[in-house]
């Protein structure tokens, strides 16, 4: 079995990976891989397992690899590609799209942009009322994508005052992204953390 994952939405198709292979998969980064690898991934066995779960990182990205791919549509492991990016374009994928099942995952967009600009406005001198409105609406809406427009936000407030408040903000904003892309800390509880902190920041 292969399957292929793309999108934005990187924690639903983490969810889903982890449903399908369950715990204690392999995880192979894909970018230094040459068509050599590919026998022992795709048809080897381990000591531990003959039949074995496979992760694959940015498989596509790698040309020299892409192009085998349909060589092992037949591989007895179970297989997903987690693919960042994926060019449709390509000869490759016109071939192995009626043949493998490919998923994208997009982020969820259903909270409305003047309602994560009011939180936002809010906590400049509430943060505890800015907290109390995010937990309303966190049910429908997507960490990662709040927080970009927290930062567009934020990028506009900077462009009209470029004062030490706006510059603090912004920095404490590029910590949360990439705390909430590199942590398993529970995204939510970082950006209320945040947003706590904003009216003492000055």
């Amino acid at each position: 079995m292969i399957k292929i994952f793309t999108g934005d939405d990187r924690a639903a198709a983490n969810r889903e990976i982890k449903r399908v292979l369950g715990d204690g998969y392999e995880v192979i980064d894909c970018t230094d891989l040459t068509p050599g690898d590919l026998p022992s991934i795709f048809k080897g066995t381990t000591i531990f397992d003959a039949h074995r779960r496979i992760l694959l990182r940015d498989f596509t990205a790698n040309s020299s690899i892409f192009g085998e791919l349909s060589k092992y549509l037949d591989t007895p492991h179970d297989v997903i590609l987690f693919e960042t990016k994926l060019d449709k374009r390509t000869t490759v994928y016109k071939d192995i799209k009626d043949k493998v099942e490919i998923r994208e995952f997009k982020p969820q967009i259903k909270a409305n942009f003047n309602e994560v600009f009011d939180i936002f406005r809010v906590a400049k001198r509430d943060g505890e009322k800015a907290v109390a409105m995010l937990k309303k609406i966190e049910p429908t809406e997507e960490p990662i994508r709040f927080t970009g427009l927290l930062i567009s936000q934020a990028l506009k407030d900077f462009q009209r005052n470029q004062g030490t408040k706006e510059t603090k903000i912004l920095k404490h904003l590029a910590k949360l992204d990439l705390r909430l892309k590199t942590t398993s800390i529970n995204s939510w509880s970082l950006i209320e953390a945040f947003l706590l902190t904003v009216s003492s920041l000055g």
